[in-house]
C-alpha cells in the first residue's frame, strides 16, 4: 500500500504561501500560476488516495512555489533599488 505524502504536502502547502507572502502572483505569475495549479491538482489527487500523483504534483508545486518566491523577492529588492 501507498504511504500518504503528509510530508510532501506540508512542505508543498508551505512553500505555495510562500510564494503568496512574497507577492509572486504579481512579480512572478508564470511560477506562481503553475505552483497553484499543481497544488490544487495534489490536493484534488490526495482526496481520492491517488497517493502517488498527490505526491507528485505537490514536488512540482513545492518546485514553482520556491521559484516563484525567489524570483519574487529579487524583482522586489530591485525595483527597490531603483526608487533608491
Amino acid at each position: 500500500m501507498t504511504e500518504r505524502p503528509k510530508l510532501e504536502m506540508t512542505l508543498a502547502a508551505t512553500a505555495f504561501m510562500a510564494a503568496k507572502e512574497a507577492n509572486a502572483q504579481v512579480l512572478s505569475p508564470g511560477h506562481y500560476r503553475k505552483a497553484e495549479h499543481y497544488y490544487l491538482k495534489a490536493k484534488s489527487a490526495y482526496k481520492k488516495k491517488y497517493f502517488n500523483k498527490a505526491k507528485q504534483y505537490a514536488l512540482l508545486s513545492q518546485s514553482y512555489s520556491e521559484k516563484a518566491e525567489i524570483t519574487a523577492q529579487l524583482k522586489g529588492m530591485s525595483e527597490s533599488l531603483d526608487q533608491k
